[in-house]
C-alpha cells in the first residue's frame, strides 16, 4: 500500500511541483499553441515542395510533439529537485526506488498524450485532414503507446539529471533528433539508411508509422506490429532509464556530488 501511495500520489505530486510558480495558463502556449505552428509550418512547407500530403505532417508532428513534456517534464523531476537543493532528502528516503522514480512518470505519459491527441485533432481541423472514425480508437491507443515510449526516453533524460548542471539543453538534443530521424516530416525510405537504422530504436518511429496507417484506412491488425514494437521499445527505455538512475545515484553518492553538477 505504501508503494502505491508513493507510484501515484508521490507521482503526481511531483509533477504538480514543476509548476509550482507558474500559472496553469503558461502551459497553454507551450504544450497547444506551439505544436501546431510546427504542424503548419511543415504542412506548408510540405504543399510548396509537393512532397507529403497535409496528413503525413499533421500525425507526425502531433505524435512528435509528445516529446515536449516527456522529455523535459520527466528530465525536471530530477533537475528541479537538484535546484531547490531538495534531491538529498528524496534519494535519503527509505522508498523503494522504482515507485519513487517510475511513479512521476505517469503524469508524464498522460501530459504527452494530451498534448499529442489536442495536437492531432485540431491539426486535422485547420487543414481540412479526414481521418476515418473507426481509425479513431485505434489512434488513441497508438497516441498513449507512443507517449509511453518518449516518457522512457525521458526518463534516460532525467537520469543524466544526476550528472549534467541543465537536463533543458539534452532535452532540446533529444527532441531535435527525434524529429530529424523519426520520420516526422521526411520518409524513412528518404533518409540515408544509417538514419532509418537509428530510427528502428527510437520511440516515435513506429507509432507514427502506425498511425498514418490507420487515417490511411488500414485496421488495427494490419498495425499490432508497428504498434507492439514501439511498446517495447517503450519498455526497454524505461528499464534503462531506471538501471541509469541507479546507477548515477549510487556513483553520486559514492563521488559526493548530489548537488555539483
Amino acid at each position: 500500500m505504501t508503494s502505491l501511495r508513493i507510484f501515484f500520489v508521490g507521482g503526481l505530486t511531483s509533477y504538480r511541483a514543476l509548476f509550482n510558480w507558474l500559472t496553469p495558463w503558461i502551459l497553454i502556449p507551450s504544450f497547444l499553441i506551439a505544436p501546431l505552428f510546427q504542424i503548419l509550418l511543415f504542412a506548408y512547407i510540405g504543399r510548396t515542395t509537393h512532397l507529403e500530403s497535409d496528413r503525413f505532417y499533421v500525425i507526425g508532428n502531433a505524435l512528435q510533439y509528445a516529446a515536449v513534456p516527456c522529455l523535459f517534464a520527466m528530465g525536471n523531476t530530477i533537475g528541479g529537485e537538484r535546484f531547490q537543493h531538495t534531491l538529498p532528502l528524496v534519494l535519503t528516503t527509505p522508498a523503494g526506488r522504482l515507485p519513487l522514480f517510475i511513479g512521476r512518470s505517469v503524469p508524464v505519459i498522460a501530459n504527452g498524450f494530451v498534448v499529442s491527441g489536442f495536437a492531432l485533432v485540431t491539426g486535422s481541423a485547420l487543414l481540412g485532414v479526414h481521418v476515418p472514425i473507426s481509425a479513431v480508437a485505434p489512434l488513441v491507443l497508438v497516441a498513449a503507446v507512443t507517449a509511453f515510449s518518449c516518457t522512457g526516453l525521458g526518463l534516460c533524460n532525467a537520469a543524466l539529471g544526476l550528472r549534467v548542471r541543465e537536463t533543458a539543453v539534452t532535452s532540446n538534443i533529444l527532441f531535435g533528433f527525434l524529429l530529424v530521424f523519426c520520420g516526422v516530416n521526411v520518409p524513412l525510405s528518404s533518409l540515408p539508411a544509417w538514419m532509418s537504422t537509428i530510427a528502428e530504436g527510437l520511440p516515435l518511429t513506429h507509432g507514427i508509422a502506425a498511425a498514418r496507417q490507420l487515417a490511411g484506412g488500414a485496421g488495427l491488425g494490419k498495425v499490432a506490429g508497428l504498434v507492439g514494437a514501439e511498446l517495447l521499445i517503450g519498455c526497454i527505455y524505461v528499464v534503462g532509464g531506471y538501471a541509469l538512475l541507479r546507477l548515477m545515484e549510487i556513483e553520486s553518492r559514492r563521488r559526493g556530488t548530489l548537488e555539483i553538477a
